[in-house]
């Protein structure tokens, strides 16, 4: 059962949504629907993710300072307040990709909610909202290759690659090894750990999950990759002209 809430906040605007969209589109495909819904929830989003980039930005340049002050500062505690009191002097927020994550389970959960009580197939035009008309005709076969109420490989697969194109974009390439003897610390190791996590479990973790529902869930989250992608692509072209000019 879908509490009132999550129905009222989540579940109907989703719904309405992808009604709306299926209308108005002339093959009435709900895959369209779905990619076009993703795009305007990314482009609400977009204040959020343009935050989550910059802070992305900033942790990068500041890493250098941050090296240091663990090589100076050996008490965990005590580190972690100075790596802190060093984001808040930069103005840098840590934690806002994870905001934009945590916002973005509620739609996806909206979403696999919505096709795992039958979808678009029947109209439910008690939870329409009274500007919303029902579609003529509903196509769930998206560009005629996959079913939005089955699960799909292909699309599973899509989302995983992304999901590992848009990691690499965001954290850089894996960090080479100092050849220097350096002191392995506790802190460095889960480090090293979180990093292979976010760039191939998570990937892999992802593509499995995207299998196990319907294909609209892996569609919407492939869509979200890419609009990701594309952003983190313009806004690191525009850093590193940034970084060149000013190293001139």
């Amino acid at each position: 059962m879908i509490s009132t809430a999550f129905h009222a906040a989540i579940y109907d605007p989703l719904y309405n949504g992808l009604v709306f969209l299926v209308g108005i589109i002339p093959s009435h495909d709900v895959g369209v629907a779905v990619i076009t819904l993703t795009i305007v929830v990314r482009f609400i989003l977009f204040p959020l993710s343009k935050r989550a980039v910059a802070a992305q930005m900033a942790m990068k340049e500041i890493a250098p300072e941050i090296e240091d002050l663990k090589r100076k500062i050996k008490d965990r505690t005590e580190q972690s307040k100075a790596i802190f009191a060093l984001y808040k002097e930069r103005g840098i927020h840590p934690f806002a990709g994870v905001a934009l994550v945590l916002l973005q389970f509620p739609v996806l959960i909206g979403l696999y909610f919505v096709f795992a009580h039958g979808g678009l197939e029947e109209i439910d035009h008690s939870i329409l909202y009274f500007f919303v008309p029902a579609p003529g005709a509903v196509n769930s076969s998206f560009l005629g290759l996959v079913d939005m109420h089955s699960h799909s490989i292909l699309l599973a697969g899509l989302a995983a690659v992304s999901q590992f194109i848009y990691t690499r974009l965001s954290m850089g390439p894996p960090a080479t090894k100092d050849p220097s003897p350096v002191e392995s610390s506790l802190s460095g190791d889960m480090a090293k750990s979180f990093d292979m996590q976010a760039r191939y479990v998570l990937p892999v973790m992802i593509g499995v999950i995207a299998y196990t529902v319907v294909a609209a869930a892996p569609l919407y989250w492939l869509t979200s990759n890419i609009f990701m992608i594309c952003q983190e692509y313009l806004s690191g072209r525009r850093f590193n002209l940034k970084q060149v000019t000013s190293n001139k």
